[in-house]
C-alpha cells in the first residue's frame, strides 16, 4: 500500500458520515480511497443531501500528533492489522497503537467486568490474568476501573492489550495514568480515535467491539445485568467467539450478569485452565496472509430512480435489518446497499447494531 493510499484511507474514514461499513462499501466500489473521496459528494447528492470529505490538512496534523506520541497506524489491509479483529463486522478501518503490535498476533483472551467490582473479584481477576499470561495468552481489556484494571495489572509483564475510548494522549480514568503508560511501554495501547479525543459515552460500546474482536474468547468477572461487560459478551457471541463467565453469589447484584450469562450458555470458568480449554488452546501466531480484498461487499454504480424511491419507501425511523429490505424490495443486494450508502452519505440514514438501518 503506497503512502498516498494510506493517507487517503485515513482521510476517508475521518470524513463525516463514513463509518466502518460505509468505508468497506466505498473501497469495494472504487478500489482506491482517492477515487472514493472524489465520489462522496456526488453519491450524497444522489441520496438527497450534501457531504464533504475530511480536510487534508487536518489529517496531516493528526498524523503528526500521533507520531509525536510515539504511535503508529494499523490500517485494515496491513499485514500486522489484527487478524481476528479484521473478521468482525464493523471493525475499525484504522487503529492508532503504541507499544508492541505483535501482541495482537498472539492468542488473545478478553477480560471484562464491573467498574465497582468487589475486592475479592479484583483479586481473582488479577490472579486469573497472571495465570493466563503464564500459559502464553495475551489479556485484552479496556483500562477501566475495577476488573479491567486488575486484568491489566496481572498481565502487563506477560502481555496485555488495553483498548481505550479516547485519544492516546488522554488518560481515563485519571488514576490509571501510570498503568496506561506502563501498558504503552510494555504491552500495547490501542484506540480508533485521533489524539485529543475525549472519552464520550458513545465511544465505549464502540471500544467494546474492538475488545471482543481482538480475542478468541471473552471472560466476564462480575457484571450487573445491564452493563457494558454484557455488551462486550454479546458482541463476542455475534462474532462467533467463546464467551465465559465466573459465577458469583446470587445475593450479590454484581454477580447477576455473570450468572445470567452462564444460564444462557456461557462457559463457566474458575481458573486459567478452564479458559484455555474453552478457547481451544493457545496458538502461537495468527497473522493474516496476503492483502485484504474489499470486493466482498455488494455495490452497484447503476441505480434507477424508481429503485431508489422503492428502497426509501421501505425505510422508517424504526431500525430494520438490511436483509429484510432486500427481501421486500426484490432488488439485488448491490442495488439496496448502494441506495443505503447514498442515503447515509446524505445524512438521511443511520446504521444500528446487528446490520439494521433506519432513517435519521
Amino acid at each position: 500500500m503506497s503512502e498516498q493510499e494510506r493517507f487517503d484511507r485515513l482521510r476517508l474514514i475521518r470524513s463525516p458520515r463514513i463509518g466502518p461499513v460505509t468505508f468497506r462499501q466505498l473501497m469495494a466500489r472504487f478500489g482506491k480511497a482517492g477515487d472514493a473521496l472524489q465520489a462522496v459528494p456526488q453519491l450524497a447528492a444522489r441520496g438527497g443531501g450534501k457531504a464533504k470529505v475530511a480536510d487534508a490538512g487536518a489529517v496531516e496534523q493528526e498524523i503528526a500528533r500521533s507520531k509525536a506520541l510515539g504511535a503508529r497506524y494499523l490500517l485494515m489491509g496491513d499485514k500486522d492489522y489484527p487478524f481476528l479483529l479484521e473478521q468482525m463486522d464493523g471493525a475499525p478501518p484504522a487503529l492508532i497503537v503504541r507499544g508492541d503490535a505483535t501482541l495482537a498476533a498472539r492468542q488473545c483472551v478478553a477480560m471484562v467486568g464491573a467498574r465497582n467490582a468487589s475486592a475479592a473479584a479484583c483479586r481473582f481477576a488479577r490472579s486469573l490474568a497472571q495465570e493466563l499470561g503464564q500459559q502464553g495468552a495475551v489479556v485484552v481489556s479496556g483500562l477501566a476501573r475495577g476488573i479491567d484494571t486488575a486484568a491489566h495489572q496481572g498481565s502487563v509483564v506477560t502481555g496485555t492489550i488495553a483498548v481505550i475510548a479516547c485519544g492516546l494522549d488522554v488518560v481515563f480514568p485519571p488514576e490509571n495514568g501510570d498503568l496506561q503508560e506502563q501498558v504503552a511501554t510494555e504491552g500495547l495501547l490501542v484506540t480508533e480515535h485521533p489524539p485529543g479525543t475525549q472519552p464520550l459515552a458513545r465511544h465505549f460500546p464502540a471500544r467494546n467491539r474492538i475488545i471482543a474482536g481482538l480475542a478468541a474468547g471473552t471472560g466476564v468477572v462480575e457484571a450487573a445485568p445491564r452493563s457494558g461487560s454484557l455488551i462486550t459478551a454479546r458482541l463476542a457471541v455475534e462474532a462467533g467467539r467463546e464467551v465465559m463467565a465466573v459465577p458469583g453469589s446470587p445475593a450479590d447484584p454484581r454477580a447477576q450478569g455473570c450468572n445470567q450469562l452462564i444460564r444462557e450458555g456461557a462457559t463457566l470458568v474458575q481458573n486459567g485452565n478452564d479458559v484455555i480449554e474453552a478457547i481451544g488452546g493457545i496458538d502461537s501466531r495468527m497473522v493474516r496472509q496476503g492483502s485484504l480484498d474489499f470486493a466482498g461487499e455488494p455495490v452497484s454504480s447503476d441505480v434507477a430512480g424508481r429503485e431508489r424511491e422503492a428502497v426509501l419507501g421501505l425505510l422508517g425511523h424504526a431500525p430494520v435489518p438490511v436483509d429484510e429490505i432486500i427481501r421486500l424490495s426484490a432488488f439485488s443486494p448491490a442495488i439496496v446497499q448502494t441506495v443505503l450508502l447514498e442515503l447515509e452519505l446524505a445524512g438521511r440514514l443511520e446504521r444500528h447494531a446487528g446490520g439494521r438501518v433506519s432513517l435519521s
